[in-house]
């Protein structure tokens, strides 16, 4: 049980300066408002005024303190004012550390001759670090490093653009502007490295095509770097028919193999789950090398 808490916090701490800080998802598409702001109130299909809906991803399934993240979020558009609302309700728990927040979004909405929108969005990012320090000390023992202190409040702050057409859309973002820092050791060395939150940037797209009526296809892809880790490229082909059942294919570099399906119930809830085939760092043939997705949204109809 405890070399297991010790890779969780490992896995942590190495969010903190090496990886990413920030959640992802393994139904990207369909839950846009995670990484651009100016998605806000921007939906694919023009008779939707909005959705909201409740996430659950639990990764290296079988490894005790493995990463588990809750997320109930939200997207809306009010036509008159030309705007979008969003956001979303977060709990990201790895061993003993957890992120718990709240990030806002506001977007405005251009809409050109075309019929495709150009938006422009900010996001206000407000979470709570903690660290579990009895799970650590009792491997650890009593490192300065853990700091004083159980929790940090911090706030960050994001930007996005998008353009948007009824079969396609693009965007660009930033999260974490500011580069809050966290400052849980408590010591008297001098660091060379300080834990903070570090910019992450994001470059997506995806377009759909219309094969014979009742089946449609849609290519996506994301871009994801930040300092100091590797750049991650998500890409994923959702293939959906009469607009009731789909399924996908995906890849997530140099990590996994991406399996997704999904339900479309009365045109008001859609139901998804993604399956990950972990081939990095734990291999094929480990067990716990897996990743479980689930997703309940509910789509608010004009």
């Amino acid at each position: 049980m405890k070399k297991y808490i010790l890779i969780a916090a490992l896995m942590g701490t190495a969010a903190v300066s090496f990886a990413q800080q920030l959640q992802t998802s393994s139904l990207t598409d369909l839950q846009g408002i995670f990484h651009n702001p100016s998605i806000a109130g921007v939906q694919q299909d023009a008779d939707l005024k909005g959705v909201a809906g409740v996430a659950y991803r639990n990764q290296w399934s079988g490894i005790s303190g493995s990463p588990q993240t809750i997320t109930v979020f939200g997207s809306f558009a009010l036509p008159k004012q030309k705007i979008g609302i969003g956001g979303y309700l977060f709990n990201d728990k790895t061993g003993p550390t957890s992120r718990t927040g709240l990030e806002l979004s506001l977007a405005k909405h251009i809409n050109l001759n075309n019929g495709g929108i150009f938006s422009i969005g900010i996001e206000s990012r407000f979470q709570q670090y903690s660290i579990d320090r009895a799970k650590l000390t009792e491997t650890l023992g009593a490192d300065p490093a853990l700091g004083t202190s159980d929790n940090r409040f911090k706030y960050d702050a994001g930007f996005g653009i998008s353009y948007t057409t009824k079969k396609g859309q693009i965007g660009a973002s930033v999260s974490q502007l500011v580069q809050s820092k966290l400052d849980f050791y408590s010591g008297n060395m001098s660091l060379s490295e300080e834990a903070r939150l570090y910019r992450h940037y994001y470059f997506h797209g995806r377009y759909t095509f219309d094969v014979d009526g009742s089946t449609t296809i849609t290519p996506n892809f994301m871009v994801i770097y930040l300092p100091n880790a590797p750049t991650e490229v998500l890409g994923a082909v959702r293939v959906e028919h009469n607009q009731l059942l789909y399924w996908g294919l995906g890849y997530r570099s140099n990590q996994s193999w991406m399996l997704s399906a999904g339900l479309h119930i009365k045109e008001k809830f859609t139901l998804g789950y993604s399956f990950d085939i972990y081939r990095n760092p734990v291999g094929y043939f480990n067990g716990g090398a897996n990743a479980h997705e689930f997703m309940l949204r509910y789509n608010l109809k004009k």
